[in-house]
């Protein structure tokens, strides 16, 4: 079977003036991510996330290397066939309604429908924008906005999205919502590689993640690889008072402690005999920390 994206020791420098040297904002990167994937690209501002998605969508070439789109080298247009995208900061023309632009979109990427206005219509209603659907785009909020971009790329029945911060300017409910039909495209069998610095999103959708920092791919993960790198294990609970040494105090009568797999389950037989109810048990290294030690160099 053919990957979805296929990225092979891909650099890209960007010439400095002056007596500047050149900048490299990837440095080899290699990567390979299968179709029905997810992976969720990660890494702190300036680590080269936006750079690799431009050469990926064919706004930018490469130095050196190479990349292509179910087989095909993003270099070429054909690459794009099937490709819905959404950049950080969609850049949508202000004087259409979100109807016209999903007509637009439907059109470019000559996706027949049985009924075009009600299709554009269900994808509008799916992100909460049926009845801003005839309103210029012009007076629309940057949550408003980013739907608008997002509902553009579901309708136009793509193969593979490329998300950028597909969460940026959404309020909390508006994320829940969009990530509940990335998580129902995704089980369709639709294949997403996005960025975000939300963490908590990217690990409810992703089933490998990359961690990119100054260029260089870091690590790939998946969610079960991460939670057995680490031996300890946070348990949460609700309780009159602490009854293992070593519990933490949180806000509203809850209480917190780590512990090593092996004592787990001592632990919990311990909380349930002292009357606690326990609220979470998870591993320690999330992805976030994960995160944090590829940045700080642990």
């Amino acid at each position: 079977m053919t990957n979805a994206i296929e990225i092979h020791d891909l650099r890209k420098t960007y010439p400095r003036r002056w007596a500047s040297p050149p900048f490299e904002a990837l440095k080899g990167v290699s990567l390979s991510v299968a179709e029905g994937e997810t992976f969720g690209f990660i890494g702190p501002n300036g680590a080269g996330k936006s750079t690799l998605i431009k050469i990926l969508t064919g706004v930018m070439r490469p130095t050196a290397g190479n990349a292509a789109l179910f087989g095909i080298d993003v270099t070429e247009s054909a690459a794009r066939t099937g490709l819905g995208y959404v950049p950080e900061n969609p850049s949508l023309p202000d004087y259409l309604t979100p109807l016209e632009i999903l007509g637009m979109g439907l059109a470019l990427h000559k996706r027949q429908v049985a009924d075009q206005r009600a299709h554009a219509m269900q994808w509008l209603e799916r992100f909460g924008l049926g009845e801003a659907a005839n309103k210029t785009v012009r007076g629309f909020s940057k949550g408003m906005a980013q739907r608008t971009a997002l509902a553009h790329a579901l309708a136009v029945q793509p193969r593979l999205l490329i998300l950028d911060e597909p969460l940026s300017g959404l309020d909390p409910i508006g994320r829940r919502e969009v990530v509940d039909i990335l998580a129902e495209y995704r089980q369709q069998g639709g294949t997403i590689f996005l960025t975000s610095h939300v963490l908590h999103d990217v690990e409810r959708l992703a089933d490998r993640f990359g961690l990119i920092h100054k260029g260089e791919l870091r690590a790939v993960r998946s969610p079960a690889e991460l939670a057995g790198e680490d031996d300890r294990v946070l348990v949460r609970s609700q309780g009159a008072a602490a009854v293992i040494d070593g519990m933490r105090p949180e806000p509203g009568g809850r209480w917190v402690i780590e512990v090593s797999r092996t004592d787990l389950w001592p632990i919990l037989q311990t909380l349930k005999a002292a009357g606690h109810d326990v609220i979470e048990v998870k591993p320690t290294l999330s992805l976030e920390t994960a995160f944090m030690h590829v940045v700080k160099g642990e």
